[in-house]
């Protein structure tokens, strides 16, 4: 063994030894090149400086104090942070191509096609009263150049069965759309009305088509909370290995990103169940915004970022989560029976039991404690834990997209 390699193997699970390694292969060009060769290697855990000493039984395969460049590139290669990066930046574009879907394709995906059965229902409904009804309507709306032509077709069309084809019309539905959702109402009993003698069923289909879609900033800010926390993480933990300082500002938009998906996470459920009881929707948005900022405040802190915080950094975002119970009680107490509420209250059930698995797996540090440095590259905690906040999130999207069937149909 020439000298070459002897302080190769002498100083390459040393980081402390790195620059006196270097100082000695620097004077001749067959050091430099060796010296390039073995700067970029992966170290063992008791070689790491202490800012990036976090869990003790994964044993190797470190990246320590690499410049930006080989960092950045280092998202193609294998070490024990490689599975952390790719977990939750694959989730980043499941989210991002959920959102885009979800935007372009909003009528389709809430299902919004009420008049299916439309048909059906009409054979036992009188037309006549019906037609009369709608024409009494029109008055109410403001004058517009095509309203004698609408008048038109609802004498020639109502009376018949090609009454579905004019209200599959989004520009008949328009122009109806400032007196149908009043004269349509569930709540309205009065005999005057065309619920006095057309079947409510037929009042069930129409009303919802005359009216637009709920909004959908609870929704999206959600989509915004998943794919910020997800982003943050995968940069974090590629980036982390850089220098401390870059290190301590990774994680504080590490833990930032987490706080924000489980403050976002609460806007869906609570803003729709809660939007015709608006002391009560103001009541759980506001207290959950104030507890995200308040966890974010304290993950500023230095301390926040030690090893032996991990179960209390676990605990206080399990904590965030646990608020969610009392608003879910409170939807089943108002909404005991409704198919939604039971549903979404399924996925939030699911979604709650996936963050709760992860935090405890990450807390525990669960399964490398087992057997230390077997896990090192794949299958431990960390990685467990983002495959399931990505499984939790995407139930709650699905939870998400109830909800928005359900108010787009029912309104209040």
């Amino acid at each position: 063994m020439d000298a070459y390699e002897e302080m190769t193997e002498k100083f390459k699970t040393s980081a402390e030894s790195m620059e006196c390694y270097q100082r000695y292969f620097s004077k001749d060009g067959k050091g430099k090149k060796l010296w390039k060769k073995v700067k970029y290697q992966l170290v063992e855990y008791h070689a790491l400086p202490a800012y990036l000493r976090d869990n003790e039984f994964i044993l190797g395969h470190y990246r320590a104090d690499w410049p930006l460049k080989q960092t950045l590139l280092s998202i193609f290669s294998i070490h024990n942070e490689t599975l952390n990066v790719w977990t939750h930046l694959i989730g980043f574009f499941l989210f991002l191509s959920l959102t885009i879907y979800t935007a372009t394709k909003i009528p389709d995906v809430v299902d919004i096609h009420p008049l299916q059965h439309l048909p059906e229902v009409l054979k036992n409904a009188d037309l006549h009263k019906l037609q009369a009804e709608l024409l009494t309507c029109l008055p109410s709306l403001p004058h517009l150049p095509d309203l004698q032509l609408l008048r038109e077709e609802l004498k020639t069309a109502l009376p018949s069965m090609d009454m579905l084809s004019s209200l599959c019309s989004w520009r008949v539905v328009e122009l109806l759309y400032n007196c149908l959702p009043e004269r349509f109402s569930l709540g309205n009993q009065t005999n005057d009305y065309v619920l006095s003698s057309v079947k409510e069923e037929v009042a069930n289909m129409i009303a919802p088509v005359a009216m637009r879609p709920i909004t959908r900033w609870p929704f999206f800010a959600f989509l915004g909370g998943a794919m910020f926390c997800l982003l943050a993480s995968s940069s974090c933990h590629l980036l982390s290995c850089h220098s401390e300082r870059l290190s301590y500002i990774m994680l504080r938009l590490d833990y930032a990103g987490i706080a924000a998906l489980i403050s976002t996470s609460f806007y869906p459920p609570v803003y729709y169940t809660f939007m015709c009881y608006p002391f009560f929707c103001s009541l759980y948005m506001g207290f959950i915004t104030l507890v995200g900022i308040a966890t974010i405040l304290v993950s500023l802190l230095p301390m926040f970022q030690s090893p032996e915080y991990r179960t209390f950094r676990a605990s206080l975002f399990l904590g965030m989560g646990l608020c969610g119970i009392a608003p879910i009680l409170h939807k089943l107490i108002l909404f005991w029976g409704l198919p939604e509420a039971l549903h979404t209250t399924g996925y939030e059930i699911l979604m709650g039991i996936f963050y709760g698995v992860g935090a405890l797996v990450y807390a525990a540090r669960i399964p490398e404690r087992w057997m230390p440095g077997k896990f090192d590259i794949a299958g431990h905690s960390h990685q467990l834990f983002h495959v399931l906040v990505v499984a939790g999130a995407y139930t709650h999207y699905r939870a998400g997209l109830i909800y928005l069937k359900w108010r787009d149909l029912q309104g209040c």
